[in-house]
């Protein structure tokens, strides 16, 4: 009898103490202002957290079960964090918009091994500072000088194709290799070689993205102290390990070429905005911040966080934004046949290599180019720190919130979108876009932390895509019904996506 008693006061006793875990981390004063917010089922003590105990792909998925449930916002509480998942476009400028929220949110914390204090991650006079000095980077008139290297990189990606011969292939590692010569060439002034350095480094990226993956989802693996005893900490540090390797062999050989006298800055009567200007025709980013560690406004642990940051943003999310913009434009043949009559109206019979000028005339292209980064935005989503409250579709959201943006839900809206799901690039049109709310879409991110390089990054979209329609018919094989994307930093496929190149003369026979 006294054994029961005993038992029983210990089962009593054990449920006091789980009923006080629970109401001390979740019922404190943050966490209740957090989930007055919509949100889903919350379970005893692990708050949210169990529901995330899934595979990237079943993530992914329920992120948009989510937001079909929710009207635009809901929120997510999982002991000591509590954050705010938004996707409708007043919310979205509410956030964007302003420099009080300009601060990147604790998700992106695990980047920073890999990225450190690069401009994605930094903030304050350091962020303001780099910014500053990569900007000129991106004036219309550096593009415009590395717009031949794109035509070439668009024509070394064509004789590739050549050699498919319209068989079925996987056309991701294809794009890959194409945006990562053109990112080394024209921002970094490097062209690679045939090594396997190019092709470790992109290895390297996709196994971090599977250990970042893992970190995100375990609540345990969040402390870097129970992290760094398991074996994945071996494979991350060997991952970026690859790829500060990679990048420092990049910035080497650019010094080089500096040292050899073949890139000459000029300082000479240069206002604030070009200050880092250079002569030569084939100037890079990666010049600026090598002038910029002599003017004293970086250091070369700087210098290698800035490349770190624009290798991964520079190739990856322009591969993504390529590759789905091929699988839209091999489902919709009449798409391509709209895009090659455009094309046919600037080039006539001519097999001349394009100009800028050229470039600017693609108006069709770029609408299509537009859908395709709608439905499938190579950053799905973004996040913001909260530093301050903020009232959000009517809700109070405490100071100290993630604030998550979600990009692929918010071009989804039915009520900015009709038939959101549907592929229609004529939506781009200047007559259809007019009243559309501005940060409705928002593929390069929007406001202070927009993306720098976007307009290098619709020229390089709108190179590419231009040389490869004038040659080949795209014959669809993965359909966009065959998808299932990976939760992740970078919209991903699971799987590879197949696609036929078929040369035009060869396609109307």
């Amino acid at each position: 009898m006294y054994c029961l008693f005993e038992m029983f006061s210990s089962i009593l006793w054990l449920l006091v103490l789980l009923c006080a875990i629970h109401y001390y981390i979740n019922c404190n004063k943050y966490a209740k202002a957090v989930r007055k917010i919509p949100n889903m089922r919350f379970s005893f003590i692990f708050g949210h957290a169990l529901q995330i105990f899934v595979s990237p792909v079943q993530l992914f998925n329920l992120g948009r079960e989510w937001a079909s449930t929710f009207n635009g916002i809901y929120s997510f509480y999982v002991y000591p964090n509590g954050s705010v998942n938004i996707y409708n476009p007043k919310d979205v400028e509410t956030i964007l918009a302003s420099m009080k929220y300009y601060e990147k949110s604790l998700t992106y914390i695990l980047l920073k091994p890999w990225l450190k204090s690069g401009l994605l991650l930094s903030k304050g006079t350091k962020w303001h500072t780099r910014r500053k000095i990569l900007t000129p980077a991106f004036h219309f008139n550096i593009l415009f000088k590395f717009f031949p290297i794109l035509v070439e990189n668009s024509e070394t990606f064509l004789d590739a194709l050549d050699k498919t011969e319209g068989k079925i292939i996987d056309i991701v590692p294809f794009i890959s290799d194409c945006t990562l010569n053109a990112i080394c060439e024209t921002a970094m002034g490097t062209r690679l070689d045939n090594s396997s350095s190019g092709y470790e480094y992109k290895k390297a990226i996709t196994g971090l993205a599977h250990i970042l993956y893992k970190r995100f989802t375990n609540v345990f693996y969040h402390s870097n102290f129970i992290f760094n005893t398991t074996k994945l900490k071996l494979k991350h540090d060997e991952y970026i390990s690859t790829m500060h390797k990679f990048t420092y062999n990049v910035i080497s050989r650019r010094r080089i070429h500096i040292q050899n006298k073949e890139i000459e800055s000029d300082h000479a009567d240069a206002g604030d905005n070009d200050k880092f200007m250079y002569k030569k025709k084939r100037a890079a980013m990666l010049d600026l911040l090598i002038a910029a560690e002599k003017e004293g406004l970086i250091d070369e642990g700087g210098i290698h966080e800035e490349v770190d940051t624009f290798m991964f943003e520079g190739h990856d999310t322009t591969s993504a934004g390529l590759t789905f913009c091929f699988l839209m434009l091999a489902e919709h043949s009449d798409v391509q046949d709209r895009i090659f009559d455009e094309l046919e109206s600037i080039y006539g019979d001519s097999s001349r290599r394009p100009t800028m000028e050229d470039l600017s005339k693609m108006q069709y292209l770029e609408c299509c180019i537009k859908e395709s980064l709608r439905l499938y935005p190579p950053v799905p989503f973004i996040s913001r720190r909260l530093t301050e409250p903020v009232k959000l579709s009517n809700f109070d959201v405490p100071k100290g919130s993630m604030c998550h943006i979600h990009i692929y839900d918010l071009h989804r809206q039915e009520s900015v979108y009709k038939n959101a799901s549907q592929y229609d690039p004529d939506r781009f049109s200047p007559e259809n876009c007019i009243g559309r709310p501005h940060y409705a879409y928002i593929p390069f991110s929007a406001g202070p932390r927009n993306c720098i390089g976007q307009k290098f990054a619709m020229m390089e979209l709108k190179s590419i895509v231009s040389a490869v329609l004038r040659r080949f018919k795209l014959v669809p094989v993965t359909r966009s019904t065959d998808l299932k994307f990976n939760a992740d930093f970078i919209l991903r496929n699971s799987g590879p996506i197949h696609i036929r190149f078929l040369k035009r003369d060869q396609s109307m026979n």
